[in-house]
């Protein structure tokens, strides 16, 4: 599961006492009362590469796969990690054309191992993570094609009308970025530990230039190749953490693909792995937004707006990441480098926002 992945780049290991997060014989229990297609007892490994909520990859005594999603432990900012919510969304998409896993089950009692969680199907593919991951599993000639696949899985969820599907009232649907701008600085100043001029100068002029809300639509807020699984010829399998949809502008999904979508040679410094495209063979920017634009009818001019907010959004978020994975309620053992990386890069994102923003 992707979680920003290409910004801290780490995994979360089990530990000798079983797994963290996760008690197995509760969790059996549950399932034999509430998902009937699972056989327990099942075998839980969580899986590496998620630094938001905790993802486990189960598997039953038939062999069954599925995947259960559960917060991160310990305290929580309000309104975060809330699994109903996803659990929901995901359900609501499922007879859509937006390739979404299948919804197993929700479990709202936090007696069952600490918090709510919800289950859902496994859906076998490719989770392209970085360059090493693209060069090792994705053959040159399927490259092509994620990028059309992934525009038209966006180009879908955005024609999706949310009264259709049950999600009208999901959230507000009009002054997103304002929405967006106040939850985010909230997350900073909740989170932060350091003062950054470049977070405060961007969220200023973002803040200023807020462009006029068009349309408004399902917006994933975390949509990158790595958040999606990718069959061997490059096509959109299935579309994964949804923990940041909501209604507004759908532009937002533009701006968050785009910030990790970057041509051969082009810097990626505010990224701690190399980004997927950076592998060469696949479209540019320019052939995306312009696919897009076609397949939606829209104009697209105030991408770079959403590219910089996007680049703002990730610095506030790795900022939390980093302030949980101090606070050990991440599961992993923290060591001083990975501080030192996640800070670096909190600055990185930052910068180039403030970069951008000054640059139009």
């Amino acid at each position: 599961m992707g979680n920003f992945t290409n910004i801290i780049g780490m995994g979360i290991e089990s530990t000798s006492a079983g797994i963290f997060g996760l008690d197995e014989q509760a969790v059996d229990a549950w399932l034999s009362d509430h998902v009937r297609t699972l056989t327990p007892p099942c075998s839980f490994r969580l899986i590496s590469g998620g630094q938001s909520n905790l993802t486990f990859l189960g598997t039953d005594t038939a062999g069954a796969e599925f995947v259960l999603r559960r917060p991160p432990v310990g305290e929580l900012l309000e309104s975060a990690h809330d699994m109903a919510r996803e659990h929901r969304i995901i359900e609501a998409l499922s007879p859509t054309p937006v390739p979404v896993p299948d919804a197993l089950g929700r479990c709202d009692d936090p007696e069952i191992t600490g918090s709510p969680f919800y289950v859902m199907a496994f859906v076998d593919g490719l989770i392209i993570r970085d360059q090493a991951d693209c060069e090792r599993l994705l053959a040159p000639t399927a490259r092509a094609a994620v990028g059309a696949s992934m525009i038209d899985t966006l180009a879908d969820l955005h024609t999706v009308v949310p009264g259709d599907v049950g999600l009208m009232n999901l959230s507000r649907h009009e002054d997103y970025i304002a929405r967006q701008l106040r939850r985010w600085s909230g997350q900073w100043r909740a989170s932060a530990d350091q003062e950054l001029p470049a977070v405060r100068a961007s969220h200023a002029l973002l803040a200023a230039r807020i462009p006029a809300q068009r349309r408004t639509s399902i917006v994933h807020g975390d949509f990158r190749m790595d958040n999606v699984v990718l069959a061997p010829d490059g096509h959109v399998s299935a579309v994964l953490d949804w923990e940041l949809c909501t209604l507004g502008d759908p532009l937002a999904d533009l701006g968050m693909l785009f910030v990790n979508w970057v041509d051969p040679g082009e810097s990626t410094g505010h990224l701690l792995s190399g980004t997927p495209t950076a592998a060469g063979g696949f479209a540019s920017r320019d052939d995306l937004l312009s696919r897009y634009a076609s397949r939606c009818d829209v104009d697209v001019s105030d991408v770079p707006y959403f590219v910089a907010f996007s680049l703002w959004k990730l610095a506030c978020i790795a900022e939390g990441i980093r302030a949980r994975l101090e606070a050990g309620a991440m599961g992993d053992l923290l060591a001083e480098q990975r501080e030192d990386d996640l800070r670096q890069k909190v600055t990185a994102l930052a910068e180039a926002c403030l970069e951008l923003l000054e640059s139009r």
